[in-house]
């Protein structure tokens, strides 16, 4: 969603709820540009950051125009672009955009932000691209041959290899680390890694796999304590998420023992934790490595922690045990969402939800299931919470003004029963009442027929010369057997 009013312009993801803003001040050029069968808006910022936004439809584009005119004092002139299918031409880098031009048109442009690597070679440079997991196709790898001029004095694969560098989004380990973590357990990925947190990446170390994180890839902290108060998770939510081979980790979930502390010295002087972080850090932090860890990730990333909320279960804690994907968890209900921990991690905001339902756990009367419909039509379903869990979680879902899906079949829903007397017999139970009934129809067909079977055998005399069924020692067999045979003779003829 895009938000245009005269002090900002402001993007939402709705897929991940970050959001982006552009302060007018900031503002230095705003175009727009035909797309197959919409347009897209332009904006570059003084600092030489692209952005674009798409989607438009052609009637909002002379209304558009005139607010950006009025709001921001800037013409939207269109952006012509070449499209005759050349491949050569001029590279121009404008601020973290690459623009492959001919004449005075553009071919095709660029965001260095996307470039993940550059590789020299002669007369040869080759841009690689970081992977993007919503597109069904992608861009990885671009190559550009620069020929060879005798008269530069600069090289100039070596310029453009400069020029690429200095805006790209290529993480290189360089200077001193401001803290380090030794052996901190992760359950995913799962290992036990090295933690280096530089001012804008940190770096996770593992015996088999290395990752290198940006602060500005991190949407969101949390810290969540274990159902057992002897642990603590710490949860980071990524976006783009890590890879590992061809798995993609949204989410780092560290664990944490509440007793483990340790002391850090920061590699920075007071003027400096004063002016560049605004006296947020300390030159020396001491308490619990999840407390230490959480504050300076706080700090350098600019996000805040979200803690539980107000939440209590019956278990006196936060979390309530249950399973999802077919592995046991814990369900986190939160201010303002859900979050469940730990595999597969899974974070649900109040405003992606359309509606809640409450279910037996397959006609179980000591636990339910807690189903969560989005609004994009997808359900998860967390199975197997116990019945002592249910009035805490129903009055959690009635403050929280959360639409229950179930309400409408059944007026009281689940509000009348009491899944926490469930297990006593003078509960009425309409499965329960179901069955017993079903028994005892059952029962009465038993008895009347055993007593037409006693009726008959009272009614046999084994010493009489007859049976009631003719035999074939019967003396009568023979006068059956010849109408047997004249009928079947007769059916001859």
């Amino acid at each position: 969603r895009l938000k245009m009013t005269e002090q900002n312009i402001i993007f939402k993801n709705t897929k991940t709820g970050k959001v982006e803003q552009i302060s007018a001040e900031d503002i230095d050029l705003i175009n727009s540009q035909k797309f197959v069968g919409t347009w897209g808006l332009r904006v570059f910022t003084k600092g030489g950051v692209l952005h674009r936004f798409t989607g438009f439809r052609d009637s909002e584009h002379e209304k558009l125009g005139k607010f950006i005119k009025a709001a921001y004092s800037q013409e939207m002139v269109e952006k012509e672009m070449c499209v005759k299918g050349w491949n050569w031409g001029t590279a121009r880098f404008m601020g973290s955009v690459l623009s492959f031009d001919k004449e005075s048109k553009t071919i095709f442009e660029v965001p260095l932000s996307h470039v993940s690597q550059c590789v020299t070679g002669k007369n040869e440079v080759t841009l690689e691209s970081h992977q993007n997991d919503d597109a069904p196709v992608g861009l990885l790898e671009m190559r550009f041959h620069i020929p060879a001029v005798e008269s530069a004095e600069e090289d100039p694969v070596d310029k453009f290899h400069q020029n690429v560098m200095s805006k790209a989004s290529v993480i290189s380990a360089s200077g001193e680390s401001i803290a380090i973590f030794r052996e901190i357990q992760i359950l995913t990925p799962r290992g036990r890694y090295d933690i280096k947190i530089f001012s804008t990446f940190f770096q996770l170390h593992g015996k088999t796999f290395d990752y290198k994180i940006p602060m500005d890839s991190v949407l969101r902290l949390f810290m969540l304590p274990h159902k057992d108060s002897r642990q603590m998770f710490f949860v980071l939510s990524l976006d783009p998420p890590i890879k590992q081979g061809q798995t993609r980790y949204h989410y780092l979930v560290l664990l944490f023992a509440p007793d483990e502390e340790t002391t850090i010295e920061l590699p920075f002087s007071e003027a400096e934790l004063r002016d560049k972080y605004e006296g947020k850090l300390e030159k020396e932090i001491s308490g619990p490595v999840y407390e230490v860890m959480g504050k300076v990730m706080k700090v350098l990333i600019g996000r805040k922690i979200t803690g539980p909320g107000n939440f209590i279960g019956h278990s006196g804690t936060a979390a309530v045990g249950c399973s999802f994907k077919a592995a046991a968890g814990y369900l986190y209900p939160l201010e303002r969402g859900f979050i469940y921990i730990h595999k597969p991690p899974l974070h649900i905001r109040f405003e992606e939800i359309s509606s809640v339902n409450f279910a037996r756990s397959g006609g179980s009367t000591r636990s339910f299931d807690f189903e969560v419909t989005l609004k994009n039509g997808t359900v998860h379903i967390f199975s197997s919470i116990e019945k002592e869990e249910y009035a805490k979680l129903f009055d959690y879902i009635t403050q929280k003004k959360l639409h229950v899906s179930n309400m409408g079949k059944d007026k009281s829903g689940y509000k009348d029963v009491d899944f926490g007397d469930s297990d006593n017999e003078n509960e009425p139970d309409a499965y329960l009442a179901r069955l017993k009934a079903e028994a005892r129809e059952k029962e009465e067909d038993d008895d009347d027929g055993d007593s037409d079977e006693e009726s008959t055998d009272e009614d046999f005399k084994p010493n009489e010369n007859e049976s009631d069924v003719a035999e074939e020692y019967d003396s009568n067999v023979e006068s059956d057997s010849d109408d047997d045979s004249d009928a079947s003779g007769g059916g001859g003829d």
